[in-house]
């Protein structure tokens, strides 16, 4: 069934809940402690000049106009391949391939192509092609000062827009639909791009923003004299510049995957959600989001009185320490979707349109194989992703920490370490509750 995303039942758990939440909220607050005692100055800051630098060569074509204007010819040719099947190719789901690219090989498929490559969706846009053509036409933007103005929040409201979609609205799967929602997101960001300029891409373009925040965990990142290498991938996270809305693009991201689990255990199906239906979906959504954006901001607050600083800057300080959590729960929810329902795209990708005796890879008659992943391994994955983001995302706020205040003490960092607690806590609960 498409769309079955996460695991959804604590019988797929191989161990005991109270024993997975427990180890969860140990992991988070033993690697806390030890940052304190080991980790007593920042680590991800200095010479931004480190890493291992790729070959002159390599970077070279890497850059290239070329390269990244063909990437996006091929993107676009498929988008637009993809946005025809879905408003005039086979009404049916199953048989559609439009669904299976969007909500599957597109936006799960980002993060482990992100965590490999980096930003590749901001090299491969088709909308900044198309943007280019648009331009020559239109000329220079008009108010191209709205980029900075506005920041991220142009993002977490793309972002909400496709979660929406993706979660609650009822006819989400129908192949029309996803058509529709192609055609008027395209004209959405083109119109914006051609007001503010290219880099609307950069803060408005929720799957281009997706991508980049991803790829800033790549172990393939740029320095500061422009020279692609291999880093830390925690010192590419830890120089992301601190721009109003980028908290709240890890919010949406953090909130709407908890909703994704929220929805699929018996609390929710057999009450506040048991109409099924539009309103009470986005309100729940509405709900999950908010939440997590209390008891992040909360905190962080929290973190910024007892350390005696400006309560409200401290939202974007530990920014960056989210985009682990958010990837991590990310992986737990869909990538046994990616791997089982993504073959699917392949599948009809051998014939889009459903045509009599097309069958372009040979692969039109396959069926799903079910069993390439066991239960035990997707609900230890699942575990384990949640875990790590979260750990990892204390390691960035402590070291945050410490580049705000040299000598902060473990007691000014407990309200954030806290909050993470009880995000490993309640991700990993409504991931596997009944």
């Amino acid at each position: 069934m498409i769309l079955a995303h996460g695991v959804g039942s604590r019988s797929d758990l191989p161990i005991p809940l109270s024993l997975a939440l427990y180890a969860g909220a140990m992991a988070v607050a033993i690697s806390f402690a030890a940052l304190v005692l080991l980790w007593r100055s920042p680590k991800l800051t200095g010479d931004q000049a480190d890493g291992a630098a790729l070959p002159v060569g390599v970077q070279k074509v890497l850059d290239s106009a070329v390269l990244r204007r063909s990437l996006q010819a091929v993107a676009l040719a498929i988008a637009l391949l993809v946005t025809a099947v879905a408003l005039v190719g086979p009404a049916s789901t199953n048989d559609n391939l439009a669904p299976y690219a969007v909500y599957v090989t597109l936006w799960v498929g980002l993060i482990p192509a992100s965590l490999l490559l980096g930003p590749v969706w901001r090299v491969i846009n088709p909308l900044r092609l198309l943007h280019r053509g648009l331009r020559a036409v239109t000329g220079p933007a008009p108010a191209p000062h709205l980029a900075d103005r506005l920041g991220y929040w142009p993002a977490a409201l793309s972002l909400f827009a496709f979660v929406w979609l993706e979660l609650v609205y009822s006819e989400r799967t129908d192949p029309r639909t996803v058509g529709v929602f192609l055609v008027l997101y395209s004209v959405a960001h083109l119109v914006a791009s051609l007001w503010v300029g290219e880099r609307w891409f950069a803060r408005g373009d929720g799957f281009e923003v997706y991508s980049t925040l991803i790829g800033r965990l790549s172990p393939l990142g740029r320095r500061d004299d422009g020279r692609l290498a291999l880093r830390n991938p925690l010192r590419n996270a830890a120089t992301l510049a601190q721009d109003r809305g980028l908290a709240a693009v890890a919010i949406v991201l953090v909130g709407s995957t908890a909703f994704d689990g929220l929805s699929r255990i018996t609390f929710w199906t057999t009450g506040p959600g048991q109409a099924n239906d539009n309103l009470s979906g986005t309100l729940g959504l509405l709900a999950m989001i908010g939440i997590a954006g209390l008891l992040y901001v909360g905190a962080t607050a929290a973190n910024g009185r007892l350390a005696g600083q400006p309560p409200k800057a401290q939202p974007s300080l530990y920014a960056h320490s989210m985009i682990p959590i958010a990837i991590g729960y990310s992986i737990a929810h869909y990538f046994s979707l990616l791997l089982l329902d993504g073959q699917a795209t392949w599948i009809l990708a051998s014939n889009p349109f459903g045509a009599d005796g097309v069958d372009l890879f040979g692969t039109y008659g396959n069926a799903i194989d079910y069993t390439t992943l066991s239960v035990d391994t997707i609900a230890y994955v699942q575990t384990g992703a949640i875990i790590l983001g979260h750990v990892l995302g204390v390691v960035l706020a402590h070291d945050a920490a410490l580049r705000a205040k040299r000598k902060a003490r473990a007691g000014e960092q407990l309200p954030l370490v806290a909050a993470m607690i009880a995000f490993t806590v309640g991700g990993l609960a409504l991931l596997f509750s009944a």
